[in-house]
């Protein structure tokens, strides 16, 4: 039987990098995840005018860009990157969804019965 002799920090140190790297890599996905369906919603609606009807549905799709884009920043900032410019560019981030960045989406209004 194999034992680690490191000392018990080492091996905490590396198990919370570890953790690190693997929600780093979640947020990332989230994010493509999240610009491909804005991709998938503008290229349905790219020949012919968006109608009226559509907006909400789109202004959602952003919102929740935006919200992937605002998890993988913070994420990453989390880890000691803190130029967010490089995943501005590598991921091609509509500037509609950099300005919302961080903003929740709003929670279903309540009627009142």
């Amino acid at each position: 039987m194999s034992r680690d002799l490191r000392p018990p920090v080492d091996i905490l140190h590396y198990e919370i990098v570890q953790e690190q790297a693997s929600a780093l890599g979640r947020m990332g996905s989230a994010l493509e995840e999240a610009l491909a369906r804005l991709r998938e919603f503008d290229a349905a609606h790219e020949d012919s005018e968006m109608p009226a009807s559509a907006q909400p549905a789109r202004r959602k799709l952003v919102l929740e860009a935006g919200h992937a884009l605002w998890m993988f920043v913070v994420q990453r900032e989390a880890s000691g990157l803190r130029d967010s410019r490089h995943i501005m560019r590598t991921y091609n981030v509509p500037g509609e969804v950099q300005l919302c960045m961080g903003l929740a989406p709003s929670p279903p209004k309540r009627t009142r019965t």
